[in-house]
Formats: C-alpha cells, structure tokens, sequence
C-alpha cells in the first residue's frame, strides 16, 4: 500500500476485513531492517495521548547490560571518582570497573568506593576486588523494587528523621541527632535509585511498566518528589546539626511549642506522600492550606525564641524553625504536583473537539 511519506513519518489508510477486524500495513523498509517476517511477532503498547508504539521481538526490546570502565591513578580524588560511579549508576550502567593500570588503588581511592557503593548505590555490591581493580554490579532488576516502594521507604525514613530530631531537642540530645544525622545516607541510596529507574523509563517504555509507572508525565512527577523528600530530609539533618550547637537546654514551654510545628510539618509531609498513592484531588487541596498554616506556627515560634532563650543559642534554634517550615513547604509542593497528576478528577465533562 502507497503512502504519503516525510522524513519521518508515514501515512497509511486502515482498512477493514470481515465485520470487526481492522489492518494497518507496516512499511517493508521498516520490517527488513528489525528482522521481521511472516509469523513474528510484535508487541504493541497504548500509550496515554492514544498513541501506539510497535516493537518487535514480542517481549519488546532487550536492553543489553552496559559495562563502563573508570580508569584513575594515585593522585585521583576520591570525591572525583565517586562523582563518576554516581553518574554511570544513574544513567544504567549494570557493571562499573574502577582501574588503576600502573600501580594500586590507593587505600583512600579503595574506603571511599567502598563506601559509596555500601551507603550510597541500591542493590549494588562489589563483586571483585584486587588490588589494582574493584568491580562494582548492580543486582537489583528493574522491575524487582518499583519507584513507589523505593519512595514510600524513603518519605518514611525522613519522616522519622524529623520525628527523631525533635526528640533529640528535649535534652538536648546530641548521639540521637548524630544518629539522625547519618540516615540521611538511607535517604540519598533511595533518591539514586530512583532517579536511575526513571531515567531508563524514559529512555524505554518497556520498563516503564515494569517499575510501576503509566506514562513519562508520571516519571516527572515522581523525579521532583523525590527530590523533595530528599530535601526534607536534608532539613532533619540541618535540625539535627543545629541542635548539637545549642549551649543550653529548653524550658518545657519552649519545647512544646516546638513539638507543636514540628508535628505540625511532618503530619502535613506525610499526608502529602498519602496523598500522590491515594490519588486524591481532595486530599492534596486540603494539604495545600494545611501547609500554609504550619507558617504562623513557625512565626509564633521565632517570637517566643527572641523572647525567652539565651543569645548564644538564637542563631541555632532560628535554623531549627526555618528547616521546620521548610519541610512543610516542600509538602505543599508535593500535594501540587498531585494535584496536577489528578486534575481530571475535577473535571465533570469534556467537550469534544468537535462540538459546536
């Protein structure tokens, strides 16, 4: 069948056998050039604007494993070297060799990658290790923790973060915050993931269904989240830091009004991550104003600070206030983000495009 062609597109007529089925040719250039023939198959896949893409194989297409070498010498820094196996994790490399060619890893160059690979990569481990090469591999498919599970896990360890901070102000308690304080690391592995899942998502639709998601606007939606639950948690950290640097404790008074907007932040955070797993249109708006009002909370407390608590200990707790209400703006963030990804709830018709 003959069809009106660009450079890039094609246009084909739908024709019709029998009562019901429909057929649409494939372009012959097309087919010899995937190695199609008679009795393969292909897999089809609807995509959001009602769009279809054809891909052959019937499993759709195999993403081969990717292997990238790092090649570094003594006078490497080892920020620079975990700055690299960061950026090949993020964009799917599967295998990551760090190789020193002339002599040995130094025993800084060998903690750090360690470490990195402990504390920062998910479902990675160091298969080999010599002493002029480590091998790093990731282990974990896509499909075996969706992006959802990886941020539910991570909201709720930053949850517990502010949780756990505000119990280290009572004293104050500075092991507890130190222990708040290296958590973070938890948050950040997650955050990685994430950004790795999604980037293959969008560069491949067949595992965008595999980890969990429905379109490339939800991998967007769900990039931003994540960062904004890793900068809530980045706040329970500055909490954390500041509390270390108090000089003296806090009268009960004091605490409470602390515990009140600090409550007050993390319930509205929380109900904000609910809300992007409910899909709630309502639920979102209604954390939108609650947001809003954990800010006069936040400027009753700056108040109280001026008035009631030693000189030396005012810059400290003003960062304590301000990463509190920052918190629940980074919740208001989310539940807008939710709102979007759920506005046709509010949609009660839809005129047709081709209705007078």
């Amino acid at each position: 069948m003959e069809g009106q062609s660009t450079e890039k597109s094609e246009v084909r007529k739908l024709q019709i056998t029998g009562d019901s089925t429909y057929i649409l040719s494939l372009p012959k250039k097309w087919v010899t050039q995937v190695g199609l023939q008679k009795g393969s198959q292909v897999t089809l896949i609807t995509r959001d604007d009602n769009t279809l893409s054809v891909i052959p194989g019937g499993l759709g297409r195999i993403v081969e494993p990717m292997d990238a070498v790092i090649g570094v010498e003594p006078k490497d820094d080892p920020e620079s070297i975990m700055r690299k196996i960061i950026s090949l994790y993020l964009v799917g490399y599967n295998a990551i060799y760090i190789r020193e060619e002339k002599q040995h890893l130094s025993p800084a160059q060998r903690t750090a990658i360690k470490d990195l690979a402990r504390k920062k990569l998910v479902g990675t481990e160091i298969v080999a290790d010599s002493h002029n090469e480590l091998t790093l591999r990731v282990l974990l498919g896509y499909a075996e923790l969706s992006v959802q599970s990886a941020l539910k896990r991570m909201s709720s360890i930053a949850s517990s973060m502010h949780k756990d901070a505000l119990i280290a102000l009572n004293g104050p308690d500075k092991d507890a915050a130190q222990d708040v304080i290296e958590r973070d690391d938890e948050v950040d592995r997650f955050n990685l993931y994430i950004v790795r899942q999604l980037k293959a998502a969008v560069e491949d639709s067949s595992v965008l269904k595999g980890i969990g998601l429905s379109s490339g606007r939800e991998c967007l939606a769900y990039r931003l989240i994540a960062k904004f639950v890793e900068r809530t948690a980045d706040h329970a950290v500055e909490i954390s830091r500041n509390i270390c640097a108090l000089k003296h404790p806090l009268s009960s008074e004091l605490l409470k009004n602390f515990e009140s907007a600090s409550l007050s932040a993390v319930s509205v955070f929380d109900e904000s991550v609910e809300s992007l797993f409910k899909k709630d249109f309502g639920f979102a708006e209604s954390i939108v104003q609650k947001a809003k009002n954990v800010a006069s909370l936040r400027n009753d407390l700056m108040h109280s600070v001026f008035s009631y608590v030693h000189a030396e200990d005012v810059p400290s707790l003003s960062l304590v206030i301000e990463s509190i209400g920052r918190a629940a703006e980074y919740a208001s963030d989310i539940a807008e983000i939710v709102l979007n990804l759920n506005v046709d709830q509010i949609v009660v018709a839809r005129r047709s495009s081709t209705q007078e």
